[in-house]
């Protein structure tokens, strides 16, 4: 019983396994990355011999905290030298609130100057709900796009509560303030009142779906209906505008900003370094829950 209760919150304890073994590791080298190379300059910063006019911003990873990328749209609308946005996206969706403040920050930029999408890898669920309003959205010829629908999950522990002796006591005021709850089986009228909050939902994803990119909400069917698609079938029903590599996308937006001589913003030095070690940390926990857990 114990090796069973053990594999069933392996998940959690390697997570906290990692962060306890690595955190320390990440900050001295915070340290002495400040102590060598300080914050570095961009080539937007004054005293350059060459302003940077464009911009590439990454959207990587599950969507759970946006607030640094806000942040980075938020700068680029605001600057007078940056006359064009790359969003890069590699995400397989997340939570749906942050997808939405994302979707927005960038129609609000785009009515300002314009933002091309590039679907790197993946750009499903909330990643493509972020990525609806830009000028144009390209897609890499071998990523997944879509998955346009909205789930919500729980488990039912109450047997293996059952069967080590843990039960539930709850006080609650509110008919349905236990809707959702793992220690039990959902009542009927609880899972009817989940299931209109994930209709609205994905009524909401699809009607701005829809609005966005020029479809008919009737044909959500079609182009949602949580189906993923190839690149190629993403276009055919109307998701993205080319099939093409990155360069593409880069000629795309100079062409849209009417750039003649492109000269594209370099990340900040601090910010590539911590972005590499945010990468190896999420790689290195989606391999250690690999054979185990399957988020998406």
């Amino acid at each position: 019983m114990f090796n069973f209760i053990k594999k069933l919150f392996y998940p959690i304890i390697a997570v906290l396994d990692f962060i306890t073994k690595y955190f320390k590791t990440v900050v001295f080298l915070t340290i002495i990355y400040f102590v060598v190379y300080g914050t570095g300059s961009n080539n937007e910063s004054k005293g350059s011999y060459e302003v940077a006019n464009l911009q590439k911003i990454v959207l990587f990873g599950p969507i759970l905290d946006v607030n640094r990328t806000l942040e980075q749209l938020q700068k680029a609308k605001e600057s007078d030298n940056i006359k064009g946005v790359l969003l890069e996206v590699n995400s397989p969706g997340g939570a749906v609130a942050p997808s939405v403040e994302l979707a927005y920050a960038i129609k609000e930029l785009k009515e300002v100057k314009p933002v091309v999408v590039y679907a790197s890898g993946v750009i499903a669920s909330g990643s493509y709900y972020a990525s609806i309003w830009a000028n144009e959205i390209i897609a890499n010829p071998g990523s997944m796009v879509g998955s346009i629908g909205v789930i919500m999950q729980g488990v039912n522990t109450e047997e293996l509560m059952a069967k080590i002796g843990i039960s539930t006591q709850t006080v609650k005021a509110g008919k349905y303030k236990e809707s959702g709850t793992p220690t039990r089986k959902w009542f009927d009228y609880e899972k009817e009142q989940l299931q209109s909050i994930i209709d609205d939902t994905y009524n909401m994803f699809i009607t701005d779906v829809a609005n966005a990119r020029g479809l008919k909400v009737e044909d959500h069917t079609k182009f949602a209906d949580a189906k993923v698609f190839t690149s190629r079938q993403a276009k055919e029903v109307g998701l993205v505008d080319e099939v093409a590599t990155i360069s593409y996308a880069k000629t795309k937006l100079e062409t849209l900003a009417k750039i003649e001589y492109p000269i594209w913003k370099k990340q900040d030095k601090f910010d590539k370094f911590m972005d590499k070690i945010i990468n190896e940390t999420v790689s290195k926990i989606t391999m250690s829950f690999a054979s185990s857990l399957k988020a998406y």
